[in-house]
């Protein structure tokens, strides 16, 4: 202060005071021009209305700084501040009003502020960030491994609940409120190969909601990755389920070839041709051909499965092939096996012993009948010159309609098994040689007519394979009988047979029917030729029996003189202690040796 005068610096400080004075007084002036709302100013989102009132003195007016525009949304009704335009919370949380008072009278102005703060409503619907998903998995996957967390954003802030359809997928969701999603049973990619979800996601775990949720929806697609855990399937295979996972089984291949002839070219074998697939369908590796175990007449092609011959086969009898299908990618593997029969060479193909055949029919189950001769049934037959020995009849000729299921052929005989209307009918009759395929065809006409008595079958209920032949002949007696028994055809016919799992039984269908005095007067006729029969065998079992006694006699008669060495038989039957050289001994002289020898009684 050494610098300063005295009187410098108290004058200096009262001129401080005076202007603290002075803009105190200013200050509370203007604050009795407009008081600012106490207090937190808050109002909800999406609507709008007065926010708050400003307390202003007489002859003050209110304007805002800046003025209200389109990024306004407030404004001045008289002293009140309202909400002209909805606020969004999710867009500014807080706003902050600058209002200026104006006093008419003293010129004055005064700057307040009103702090709005926006209120959280629950105005949004979740979102998720993709529809769809698309999401690979693979079928080897375990139990309660995670597909994916598939979480929906809520702009509110919301606690979110989530839904998965359908609910028998398997997929779950881990839980509720969790858009975690897991495998809930174990996949299989040839039973389900793509799966769809369905996630929605809803905030219901709102307490004050007052309208209902907002909801949101994708779609998950979940395509299921095969795995390789399959060997080769030979084809064709029958399918099973075996401990929760599928397998195929083949039943094998066959083929023929004919004894000292080489089959040029790819052996033609059934079912065929010869080829596996890999298992696991979606991979699809390729498949490698080898002979596990074979014979040095085939050769195989490792990348097709052709089995060609390198030489003829010099014996008859079946030959054994076991054929490996290997995957290239890695060691899974699978076994079939080929059987090869070596047969003399055919000759002669079946033929059919006429050009044309033709026949009537009356209803289901009925054999059809020789139109020339309706009492004696039609017979379809083909013969085979190879089988010279068994005068054409070859057992391994089978029999069939092509094309046709509405008649059977049963022992070369014709059946109609399902009901058809009358009328005739053009049908192609079928006679295969199963041992070569050779065949043989021949036009057959039916005549479907109501009202004939013809030859009825009761078809057994079991599978029945058409048309094997036989070598044994028979004869339509042993197989029909007509209406008129005393009439039935004894002709010899050499018809194929069939080999059924239980032989037809034919029935006699009467042309009518028997009355109750019919009966009476058959009944009468058996009675007596039962009582006729009774005293005949009455009569011989008197003779019998005094026939055995007199035999009684001649046998001790006979025993008496074997006992002395003179049987009556052609060879002695001396006793213990005669002379074992004459027992071959042949005397033709000997009493009775004409005669037959009579067995020993069980007791004398």
């Amino acid at each position: 202060m050494d610098g300063f005068y005295p009187h410098f610096t108290v004058r200096t400080l009262f001129s401080f005071l005076l202007l603290i004075l002075l803009q105190m007084s200013t200050t509370e002036a203007q604050a009795l021009i407009c008081t600012p709302p106490t207090g937190d100013v808050k109002f909800d989102e999406n609507k709008v209305g007065v926010v708050a009132t400003i307390l202003v003195e007489p002859n003050v007016t209110l304007s805002f700084t800046p003025p209200v525009n389109d990024n306004n949304p407030f404004g001045l009704s008289g002293s009140n501040l309202t909400v002209v335009r909805s606020l969004d919370y999710e867009t500014e949380t807080v706003h902050v009003v600058e209002i200026t008072c104006t006093s008419a009278a003293t010129s004055q102005t005064l700057d307040i502020m009103v702090v709005v703060g926006v209120v959280n409503l629950n105005d949004n619907s979740p979102v998720f960030a993709e529809n769809p998903y698309n999401v690979n998995f693979t079928e080897l996957s375990p139990v309660g491994t995670a597909l994916g967390t598939f979480a929906a954003e809520d702009k509110d802030g919301q606690q979110l609940q989530y839904k998965l359809t359908p609910a028998s997928s398997p997929f779950k969701l881990s839980s509720p409120i969790s858009p975690v999603i897991v495998v809930e049973t174990s996949l299989d990619y040839d039973k389900v190969k793509r799966v769809e979800l369905i996630l929605t996601a809803e905030d219901t775990l709102i307490a004050a909601r007052t309208g209902p949720p907002y909801t949101a929806t994708t779609t998950i697609n979940v395509n299921i990755i095969d795995a390789d855990n399959r060997p080769p399937w030979f084809q064709p295979c029958t399918q099973y389920e075996y401990a929760g996972g599928l397998v195929c089984q083949s039943s094998g291949y066959t083929g023929k070839v004919d004894l000292n002839e080489q089959v040029a070219g790819v052996l033609p074998l059934k079912p065929g041709p010869l080829y596996a697939i890999d298992g696991d369908f979606g991979i699809n590796q390729k498949i490698l051909y080898s002979f596990l175990t074979g014979s040095d007449l085939f050769k195989i092609n490792e990348n097709s499965g052709n089995i060609t011959m390198v030489k003829p086969a010099d014996v008859l009898g079946p030959i054994s092939l076991t054929v490996l299908a290997t995957q290239r990618d890695n060691n899974k593997f699978t076994t079939t096996t080929v059987t090869i029969s070596v047969q003399v060479k055919s000759l002669h193909p079946p033929k059919f012993q006429k050009s044309q055949y033709e026949g009537i029919i009356s209803a289901v189950g009925k054999m059809a009948m020789d139109p020339n001769n309706k009492d004696q049934p039609l017979i379809i037959l083909a013969t085979d010159d190879d089988y010279a020995g068994t005068e054409g009849r070859n057992p391994h000729i089978k029999y069939s309609v092509k094309d046709n299921s509405d008649f059977s052929i049963i022992d070369g005989y014709l059946f109609m098994i399902k009901d058809l209307p009358e009328g005739p009918l053009s049908l192609t009759l079928v006679a295969i040689d199963t041992s070569n395929d050779e065949s043989d065809t021949a036009p057959i006409s039916v005549e479907v007519i109501s009202g004939l008595n013809t030859t009825t079958v009761s078809m057994s209920t079991e599978a029945t394979t058409i048309g094997e032949s036989t070598t044994d002949s028979m004869t339509t007696e042993d197989i029909v009988s007509t209406t008129n028994p005393s009439t039935a055809a004894s002709t010899t016919s050499e018809p194929g047979t069939v080999s059924t799992a239980s032989t037809p039984h034919i029935n006699t269908v009467p042309s009518g029917s028997f009355g109750s005095t019919d009966m009476a007067i058959l009944g009468a006729t058996l009675g007596v030729l039962l009582f006729i029969c009774l005293v005949v065998i009455g009569v011989l079992a008197c003779q019998v029996r005094r026939g055995k006694a007199d035999w009684q006699k001649i046998y001790e008669t006979s025993m008496f003189r074997s006992s002395l060495g003179q049987g009556s038989g052609g060879q002695k039957e001396g006793i213990q202690y005669t002379n074992d050289a004459f027992q071959n001994d042949e005397d033709g002289n000997s009493t009775g040796s004409s005669r037959s020898r009579g067995g020993k009684p069980n007791s004398w």
